[in-house]
């Protein structure tokens, strides 16, 4: 597979007495086909538009070697190997779904590189943590979407989404929900990000009698429900977590996903933001850099973990930087360290706050809920 290779040649600036500069190498696994390829794209947009954002760091060239992983697991474990035994990366930064962004992090653990995982994934902490994950955990986004559930008035939640890790994280955070007291589960059905039809679990569903569904799936995937609970006449409210935000789940659904609401971060909806608000003026600024790097705008949220993924390495390395040469062993141990000491580093989906032993770094300040209406997210405070 040949790899695409995009760099950002910086201006003069000597981070070491000694010599010249090092180069620093980020691998990002992405999908830029198979069924993951609508949210796999935009990441890959999102990192271009980091790069046109801020391209220097400590006077360094970064080079950034991107692979598609087929939006298959066992390839994206290929990638980082390759990436980090061939290419010598100092930093990983991927992937497009949960099953393979855990695939990838097994790999940088095993060859100790520092990881940065956009798609939200159930890890195990331990001694010897090398990654940490960039979006709102499933938990997190389940309990604020549950929130608003009950303050409209609705209980009987039924879950419906991939029969993959995704799916399982969703399940979880429903569960923690009504544990709290904020929900009532009726019914879990499941569904391959490969299937064309969902007739049979929602059949299942609507026999439950439910209020409300959760969708535990995301972009054009996620259309697959409402389309079919329209066919059926559902009048219930249906409700999603942030992975389901994007234009193919939108041009997908269509009127089928008019009234949708989705807990997700303020970046969607940064010009409907108070002033005030810590992400307007970053995520504008995103959105500026996105067009030009791109040669369109977009309010897709997957982009914009690309970009946050960005803003964390660019925090991290300036501390490495101070006591290390990029590509050494040395220099990848100072940014996994920095990375897993990461005080308030603000982004365009969140504030992000790291510990060793603790995968996610945001709070409920990472998440807004919009709801869908003419075919745009509307801020709903």
């Amino acid at each position: 597979m040949r790899p695409s290779l995009f760099s950002t040649v910086l201006m003069a600036g000597i981070a070491f007495s000694s010599g010249a500069n090092a180069e620093i190498k980020i691998g990002f696994i992405t999908s830029l086909s198979g069924n993951g390829a609508a949210i796999g794209i935009p990441y890959s947009k999102g990192i271009k538009a980091a790069q046109t954002y801020k391209g220097e760091i400590g006077g360094e060239k970064i080079t950034v070697i991107e692979l598609d992983d087929g939006t298959d697991p066992s390839a994206a474990a290929r990638n980082a190997r390759k990436l980090i035994e061939e290419e010598k990366v100092d930093l990983v930064i991927g992937a497009a779904t949960a099953p393979s962004s855990s695939a990838v992090m097994t790999v940088a653990k095993e060859l100790k590189v520092p990881m940065l995982a956009v798609a939200p994934v159930s890890l195990q902490a331990g001694d010897d943590q090398w990654g940490v994950v960039l979006p709102q955990p499933a938990m997190l986004m389940a309990s604020v979407i549950a929130d608003r559930i009950k303050r409209d008035n609705r209980n009987n939640v039924a879950l419906i989404g991939f029969s993959d890790a995704w799916g399982d994280l969703c399940l979880a955070g429903a569960k923690a929900a009504e544990t709290a007291g904020k929900i009532t589960l009726v019914g879990d059905e499941r569904y391959a990000r490969t299937d064309t039809s969902v007739t049979g679990q929602v059949l299942k569903i609507m026999a439950r009698k439910p209020d409300a569904i959760l969708l535990g799936s995301s972009a054009t995937q996620a259309a697959l429900p409402p389309l079919e609970l329209a066919k059926r006449g559902y009048k219930g409210g249906i409700y999603g977590l942030a992975p389901v935000v994007s234009d193919d789940f939108i041009r997908v659904g269509g009127k089928a996903v008019e009234g949708v609401k989705v807990t997700i971060g303020p970046v969607v909806v940064a010009e409907q933001l108070p002033d005030d608000h810590y992400a307007k003026k970053l995520s504008l600024a995103f959105r500026a850099a996105y067009e030009k790097a791109n040669g369109s705008s977009t309010r897709d949220n997957f982009s914009a973990y690309g970009f946050d993924a960005w803003m964390v390495f660019l925090n991290a390395a300036e501390q490495a930087l101070k006591t290390n040469k990029a590509g050494t062993a040395e220099f990848r141990v100072a940014l996994k360290d920095a990375i897993l000491t990461s005080t308030e580093v603000a982004g365009v989906h969140g504030v992000y706050n790291f510990r060793k032993g603790n995968f996610y770094g945001v709070d409920d300040r990472s998440l807004v809920v919009v709801k869908l209406v003419d075919g745009a997210w509307k801020y709903e405070p």
